[in-house]
């Protein structure tokens, strides 16, 4: 697949992206004028409104409410909910330990992946790298050193398709299996099961397929727009807001191309050091077997 072809694929994706981030303002928007009505909501109320989260959340795009500092959001889709399918957004919610699960999107290579992966290993955080198919077909060199560093490389499948669209289970199988041939080209090992729908989106369908194949699906309780390269957010800016909404087992997800957090990485993790945080791998959050 031509480099050209694989950046242009992962852009429209990031546009979709675009649209999951106006969605968490709007959302964020709806909560703050919600709390401020006046109205009382009744417990059905909340029942009715989390079945129609979690119907939104099936057929369409993964989405956050973040409602206040340093605490966890608000999800379209509740844990309960994604368990069922071997899926996560979020560490254990019942518990108050600072812990962090660190990932990456990868779409394409920036000049970015070898800065970041010497700043994890300086600061000896594990991390997941989600990579589609031209990035370990041109950077094969860089995917060997991902698993040789002891991070973790999973499936944003083969072409970064809008998922949800494919209802088949040939062509969801195709999309992931072609991934992992790759991988396994690569670097002559099987790929761990981590998976992470394209652009957010994905159905229920969507779900059972990947966990019938053995996939652990890891969604994201942090992210912010850093993928967009021609308006790359500032340091300041960038290092407010991820620290603003940092909370305990969130899983973040930070974009390999982005300049930004190639700059800003190694502050981040020494900053939520200092807030008392630790680094886990995805692979305490769920089956992901070869």
């Amino acid at each position: 697949m031509g480099k050209n072809f694989g950046r242009k694929a992962v852009m429209a994706g990031c546009i979709g992206m675009a649209a999951v981030a106006l969605l968490v303002t709007v959302l964020t928007l709806q909560g703050i004028l919600a709390l401020g009505s006046g109205q009382e909501r009744t417990q059905d109320d909340a029942v009715g409104e989390e079945e129609k989260a979690i119907r939104t959340a099936t057929d369409g795009n993964w989405g956050l409410s973040f409602q206040n500092k340093g605490s966890a959001p608000t999800a379209n889709a509740t844990s309960e909910y994604l368990k069922k399918y071997n899926a996560y957004y979020i560490g254990n919610e019942k518990s108050k330990e600072k812990t962090i699960y660190l990932t990456f999107d990868a779409g394409y290579e920036n000049g970015y992946t070898a800065v970041l992966l010497d700043v994890l290993k300086e600061e000896k955080v594990p991390a997941a790298f989600f990579v589609v198919g031209n990035f370990i077909e041109e950077n094969p060199e860089l995917v060997k050193r991902m698993t040789a560093e002891g991070h973790i490389v999973g499936n944003h499948t083969m072409h970064h398709p809008d998922m949800s669209a494919i209802a088949d289970e040939a062509g969801f199988r195709k999309e992931m299996s072609e991934l992992e041939d790759a991988y396994r080209a690569a670097t002559g090992e099987k790929m761990l099961k981590f998976y992470r729908p394209p652009q957010g989106k994905y159905s229920e369908k969507n779900l059972e397929m990947a966990n019938a194949m053995g996939y652990t699906t890891v969604f994201w309780s942090l992210a912010y727009v850093d993928w967009l390269q021609d308006s790359q957010p500032s340091r300041e800016d960038a290092l407010n807001l991820l620290n603003k909404r940092i909370h305990p087992g969130a899983i973040v997800l930070l974009h390999s191309t982005s300049k930004t957090n190639a700059e800003i990485l190694q502050e981040l993790l020494q900053g939520w050091k200092a807030q008392g945080y630790t680094f886990h791998s995805i692979s305490e959050l769920g089956v992901g077997k070869v």
